[in-house]
């Protein structure tokens, strides 16, 4: 749920520090800003009803847990196609995030591999859906910044 509010300079301070490590602690926080652990609760409990901080995850390398190849991979739908395609891509575990968008291509995917050929078959799988035109894939070579 988005709700509308107002954020100020304490807040944002605690979306950084959550944004940098999602395992600060409240009282880290609190420290921080000068305030109280429960004062922190509530303003943390606030920017999640306004829709801000929507989760808590860890930043994962691929290639320790065995994907050698990632990819960001734009794919070129017809029209009519476009949200049934990227929600059916959406339902895929080897998408890690998936965009709609209005750049060079309709939907914008990260897509983990094992290796090269298990990309391969994803491409393909891919390309038999519904609407598809074109898929392009551009191989990750290296991350050199990762916020999320």
């Amino acid at each position: 749920m988005v709700t509308k509010g107002k954020i100020d300079e304490k807040d944002h301070i605690i979306v950084r520090m959550l944004m940098e490590n999602a395992r600060t602690s409240l009282s880290d926080i609190a420290k921080e800003l000068g305030i109280s652990d429960v004062a922190v609760r509530k303003r943390v409990s606030k920017l999640e009803k306004m829709g801000v901080l929507l989760g808590y995850s860890a930043k994962i390398n691929p290639k320790a847990l065995g994907y050698d190849v990632v990819s960001l991979t734009g794919i070129d739908v017809e029209s009519e196609n476009l949200l049934v395609v990227a929600q059916e891509i959406a339902k895929k575990p080897y998408a890690k995030s998936v965009c709609v968008t209005t750049g060079d291509h309709a939907i914008m995917v990260e897509i983990w591999a094992k290796s090269g050929d298990e990309m391969s078959e994803i491409i393909e799988e891919i390309s038999r859906l519904p609407g598809v035109k074109r898929i392009c894939p551009a191989i990750v070579m290296d991350y050199l910044k990762r916020d999320c």
